[in-house]
């Protein structure tokens, strides 16, 4: 017996009752727990009780249609993210329409295929699988956080860097990935305070900040599944989508910190490195699509430097860079991925950006 997981449950909700009997053989064959209704007030009540891990869902019954029972599985706090699959026999674009507009996540047209109904049931255990992790993760991060960070002094700095340091060392074995970034990061801030146009934003406590600052530019990645931080082949759109959001996680675990320090300049300036430091100068970046000098000064720093420094590292998908690629790859995003001025900056310095790399392996 092929058993795809066989702690999940499953509800299926069907006034028909042969269709309950196939969808039961079938899904129980694969090793899954299964709960059987025929209608939906009978659902709705077991599933307060018990909630299941993803919920297949007849449109057309009497009583209490299927959109119904959504409607009110989402008004629920306690099971509104359950996964609800329409399967039915309303093949119709409008049914459809309906169906997602209603919370449901996938439809499924009667009659279905026994190899495709397990396959969208797979697909999405393993999303609701990993959204759930990723709550966990986050919540977890927020809490260690909240409990490193008393006071913002030179003994704490050291504590948030250690903390800093749990999410490279899950995808960096060295860990010497922050320190190489924040080096770089005040290298350029150096740099550009020499520049008439920052000359003024770029003052003695800015460099020190970006300084300190910068080892949370990944702080969120704590909140991001092992299968898929450290995947080595190109993730799905799915699984980048879940990648992508390190970047919030980061920044709203940091704005709990915030609320207590609220005018700390050093924590402001992490919550704007963590969200934005994959924005991009034309506004193709994540995840609020920035553009230009809309997206913080210290994030766009640490844009070019993280990028740099991911350039010039060997990662489970590919190989280090040599030092003349990185140059070629960062001088061709000036304009589109990172400020112009600050590859500019960068440029200037790129023989001591790769004399730190080679000394900081």
């Amino acid at each position: 017996m092929n058993r795809e997981n066989p702690t999940a449950t499953i509800m299926v909700i069907d006034d028909t009752p042969a269709n309950l009997k196939l969808l039961e053989q079938m899904l129980h064959g694969r090793g899954y727990r299964v709960m059987e209704f025929p209608r939906g007030d009978m659902a709705l009540k077991a599933a307060a009780k018990n909630p299941p891990d993803l919920i297949l869902l007849d449109i057309m019954m009497p009583e209490m249609d299927g959109f119904e029972v959504c409607r009110r599985l989402k008004a629920d706090k306690k099971l509104k993210d359950i996964p609800v699959l329409f399967i039915s026999a309303l093949d119709d674009t409008e049914s459809k329409l309906q169906a997602f507009s209603e919370g449901g996540v996938d439809y499924v047209a009667k009659p279905f295929q026994e190899a495709e109904v397990l396959a969208r049931v797979k697909t999405h255990l393993e999303l609701w699988r990993m959204r759930r992790e990723l709550e966990i993760y986050s919540h977890h991060l927020e809490d260690l956080v909240r409990e490193k960070v008393q006071e913002i002094s030179d003994s704490q700095l050291a504590t948030i860097v250690a903390v800093s340091k749990l999410a490279e060392y899950r995808d960096d074995e060295t860990g010497q990935h922050i320190e190489r970034t924040r080096t770089f990061c005040r290298m350029l801030a150096r740099k550009l305070r020499k520049n008439r146009r920052y000359a003024q934003s770029i003052t003695d406590a800015f460099i020190e900040n970006i300084y300190h600052a910068a080892p949370l530019h990944d702080i969120g990645k704590v909140g991001i599944p092992d299968n898929i931080l450290l995947k080595p082949g190109k993730l799905t759109p799915e699984e980048f989508e879940i990648m992508k959001t390190h970047t919030t996680i980061g920044a709203n675990t940091l704005q709990a910190v915030r609320a207590r320090y609220p005018k700390n300049a050093f924590i402001n300036m992490g919550i704007a490195i963590a969200r934005s430091h994959h924005e991009k100068w034309d506004g193709s970046g994540y995840p609020d699509g920035l553009s230009g000098e809309d997206i913080p000064l210290s994030a766009r720093i640490m844009a070019l430097a993280d990028v740099y420094d991911a350039l010039r590292s060997k990662r489970p998908y590919k190989e280090a860079f040599s030092r003349e690629k990185a140059r070629t790859i960062i001088e061709e995003g000036a304009g589109t991925h990172f400020d112009p001025v600050v590859v500019e900056a960068f440029l200037a310095l790129e023989p001591e950006f790769s004399a730190i790399r080679e000394q900081m392996e």
